[in-house]
C-alpha cells in the first residue's frame, strides 16, 4: 500500500485493473486505492507479469502492506529485530554509536525490495541515482529513512545524465539493461530512445494486450448511497483536520502578501484570445498558476519539503493545485513541471486535473509528489488567503479575487485590476526575505505577460 499524502496511514483497495498472469510494465495502473481523501490511481513500480494478488478489493490495509507479487520482485522479508546490545561496564561512560551507513549489494546480489521507505525519502534517493529498494533501512521495522540514503556508500555505478533517467521513467525503460555510450560509458537521453525502440519492436503484442486492457471510456460512476457519501465526507474532514493541526503544531509560519497590477496581463491576455474559439481561450488562472510556477523555480528555497530537520529541494516545480470537491472536502492534486509547460498546455493540463480530481480518477503521483501548493479562492469573491501550509512542503500560495480599485502610477490615480498575492512559508527552511523575492518576482512576471 502506498503512501498517497502526508497524512495517510491506511488505504482500501477499491478495485484492481489486473489479474494474475497480466503483463504490466512500469507506469501501468494496476489498482484503485480509496484513501480518506480521494479515490487514487495506483501505477506499477516495476515491469513484469503479476504472480498474485495479495489483497482483495475492499480491504483496508496499513501503507506499506504489499499489495501485489510482480514476478522478478519478490516481496520484502520481514523485518528482523536487531539484537541487544551487550551493557557498556559500569565503570566506563557509554559513548555514543556512529550509524552504520547503509550499503548497496555488491552487483549480481539478489534484488530485495526493503519494506517501506516515505515518498520524500524515495525521491531524495532518486535524486541521488540509488535504487531505494537496494537501500538498508535502520528505522523502525527496518524502515528507510533519510540518514539511510545519505549514508550508502555506492558501489561503482554508471552514470546516467538527468534528462535519460526521466525520458526512462517516462518510457518504463530499465536503465541496467541499457548500454551506455556517453563519456566513460554514461547513458544519454538517446540511448534510452533507442532502448525504448528495440523494446517496442520486440513486444508488439503486449501493447496491443496492454491496449486491450485499457478501457477506451472512463467508467460511469456508481450511485453511492447517501450513508457513505457522509461517511465519506466526514472521513475527509478527519483527514484535513488531522494535516491542518500537524502543520500548525509543527511549522512555524511566516506571512507576506503583495498586491499585483494586472493591467497588462489582462490586456495582453483579451489580445491573445479574441480570435480562438472558447475551447482555446486562456484563463486568468493559467497566468497566475505559471508565475507561480516560475517563481518557485526562480526562488528553490520555497519549493520542496523539511524532512528530518533538513531542507529537501524538489527536482522540478510540481504544483499542488487546491481543489474543491462537490460532495465537499479539498484536495490538492501535483500539477507536473508546471514552470516548463507551454500556456496552453497549462490550461489544458489544469481542466483535465481539475476534472479528474472531481471525478476520482487521480493518479498515485498526482497525490504525493506536489512541492509547492497554490490556491485561489477568488471565484469565491475572497480578497486574500492566509493559508496553512501542507506538510512537508514549505509554502502555499494565495490568489485573491481580482478587483478594479483605485492605484496610482507614476503620480496619476486611476482603477486599475488587482489581486491580492500572499505566501505562507515555513520559517524552518526561508527566512522573509526569501519570500519577498518570491512574491516580488510573480509581480515581475505577471506585468510582462509575454514572458510566461
Amino acid at each position: 500500500m502506498p503512501s498517497l499524502g502526508a497524512d495517510m496511514e491506511s488505504g482500501t483497495v477499491a478495485e484492481w485493473r489486473v489479474k494474475p498472469g497480466d503483463r504490466v510494465r512500469k507506469g501501468d495502473v494496476i489498482a484503485v486505492i480509496d484513501t480518506d481523501k480521494a479515490t487514487i490511481e495506483v501505477e506499477s513500480f516495476h515491469t513484469g507479469t503479476v504472480e498474485s494478488l495479495l489483497v482483495g478489493t475492499g480491504r483496508r490495509v496499513p501503507v506499506g502492506t504489499a499489495l501485489a507479487v510482480i514476478a522478478g520482485t519478490p516481496p520484502a522479508a520481514e523485518p528482523v529485530s536487531p539484537e541487544p546490545m551487550p551493557a557498556p561496564p559500569q565503570r566506563k561512560r557509554a559513548r555514543p554509536r556512529r550509524p552504520t551507513p547503509a550499503r548497496l549489494p555488491t552487483p549480481g546480489a539478489p534484488h530485495v525490495p526493503s519494506p517501506v521507505a516515505s515518498p520524500l525519502v524515495r525521491h531524495l534517493a532518486e535524486q541521488r541515482g540509488l535504487d531505494i529498494a537496494r537501500v538498508r533501512g535502520t528505522g523502525p521495522h527496518g524502515r528507510v529513512t533519510r540518514a539511510d540514503v545519505e549514508h550508502v556508500e555506492l558501489a561503482p555505478q554508471v552514470k546516467v545524465s538527468p534528462l535519460a533517467r526521466r525520458l526512462a521513467a517516462q518510457l518504463g525503460v530499465d536503465l541496467a539493461g541499457v548500454h551506455g555510450t556517453g563519456r566513460a560509458g554514461a547513458i544519454r537521453a538517446q540511448d534510452v530512445r533507442e532502448a525504448a525502440e528495440r523494446g517496442t519492436e520486440a513486444r508488439p503484442h503486449e501493447e496491443e494486450e496492454a491496449a486491450a486492457r485499457t478501457p477506451a471510456e472512463p467508467v460511469e460512476a456508481r450511485a453511492v448511497p447517501e450513508a457513505d457519501l457522509e461517511r465519506r465526507r466526514e472521513a475527509m474532514r478527519q483527514a484535513i483536520a488531522r494535516a491542518m493541526a500537524r502543520s500548525k503544531r509543527e511549522i512555524p509560519h511566516y506571512y507576506l502578501s503583495a498586491t499585483v497590477d494586472l493591467t497588462r496581463a489582462l490586456a495582453w491576455l483579451r489580445e491573445r484570445n479574441h480570435d480562438l474559439p472558447v475551447s482555446r481561450r486562456l484563463l486568468p488562472a493559467a497566468l497566475l498558476l505559471k508565475a507561480a510556477a516560475r517563481a518557485a523555480a526562480a526562488v528553490p528555497q520555497l519549493n520542496g519539503f523539511w524532512v528530518d530537520d533538513a531542507f529537501v529541494p524538489g527536482k522540478a516545480v510540481h504544483l499542488g493545485v487546491a481543489v474543491s470537491l462537490k460532495g465537499g472536502g479539498l484536495i490538492a492534486p501535483a500539477l507536473h513541471d508546471a514552470a516548463c509547460r507551454e500556456l496552453d498546455d497549462l490550461m489544458a493540463a489544469l481542466k483535465d486535473l481539475v476534472s479528474r480530481a472531481r471525478t476520482g480518477r487521480l493518479r498515485g503521483a498526482e497525490m504525493t509528489e506536489a512541492t509547492i501548493t497554490v490556491t485561489n479562492l477568488g471565484d469565491q469573491g475572497v480578497e486574500a488567503v492566509h493559508g496553512v501550509i501542507y506538510p512537508p512542503q514549505v509554502a502555499l500560495v494565495g490568489f485573491g479575487k481580482i478587483l478594479d480599485r483605485p492605484w496610482a502610477v507614476d503620480g496619476l490615480l486611476g482603477v486599475r485590476p488587482l489581486v491580492t498575492v500572499t505566501l505562507a512559508a515555513d520559517h524552518r527552511a526561508t527566512d522573509g526575505y526569501t519570500g519577498g523575492r518570491f512574491l516580488g518576482i510573480v509581480d515581475r512576471l505577471l506585468n510582462q505577460p509575454q514572458t510566461l
